[in-house]
């Protein structure tokens, strides 16, 4: 397995047609997956908290004035840098851009399309659950396919790993 990115192997079971009754019970597909050890990222306490505290600061840039919910994020690279954003909307909704989103492009612009990111801390300033959106947990994916993601979920403070959120995520490289 010389690709860095094979994460897991999937093992086909096919079972035979059988009767039931009066009736022919087709053959069954059932897909299992097999993790091969895929590397978990771990992050220490300190720089959750370190994230946390990032992303909660820069939430107060946020430029919302539509929908007044202000998030903030922060990333961290595998080279230990922290990359900070905000939310900011347009009169063209479509527009609007993800405070995850806004970190990521602003640590690719600083540091180059090789980032690799680690973890991504999410917060809002109304302290309900706020996860990232679909688009986002593709871009995290994309440069982070092992990242933790730290959120308000409906219980309190949440982490999942970004995989947990994105089963299907994908990248073309």
């Amino acid at each position: 397995m010389q690709n860095r990115d094979l994460l897991a192997a999937v093992v086909l079971i096919i079972s035979v047609p059988r009767e039931v009754g009066q009736a022919l019970q087709w053959p069954t597909l059932i897909l299992h997956k097999i993790d091969f050890g895929m590397q978990k990222t771990k992050v220490s306490a300190a720089m959750r908290e370190r994230l946390l505290r990032a992303a909660r600061k820069v939430m107060k840039n946020a430029y919302a004035p539509f929908s007044n919910f202000r998030v903030g994020a922060a990333i961290l690279t595998s080279k230990g840098q922290v990359f900070v954003g905000c939310n900011v909307e347009n009169s063209s909704y479509g527009m609007t851009n993800c405070a995850e989103l806004t970190a990521i492009f602003s640590a690719v612009a600083k540091a180059g399309p090789e980032l690799e990111i680690r973890a991504v801390a999410v917060t809002n300033d109304h302290g309900v659950p706020c996860s990232p959106c679909g688009a986002c947990r593709q871009v995290i994916y994309e440069f982070g396919p092992r990242a933790v993601v730290f959120y308000e979920g409906k219980q309190g403070a949440k982490q999942s790993l970004i995989t947990d959120l994105l089963p299907e995520g994908f990248r073309l490289k």
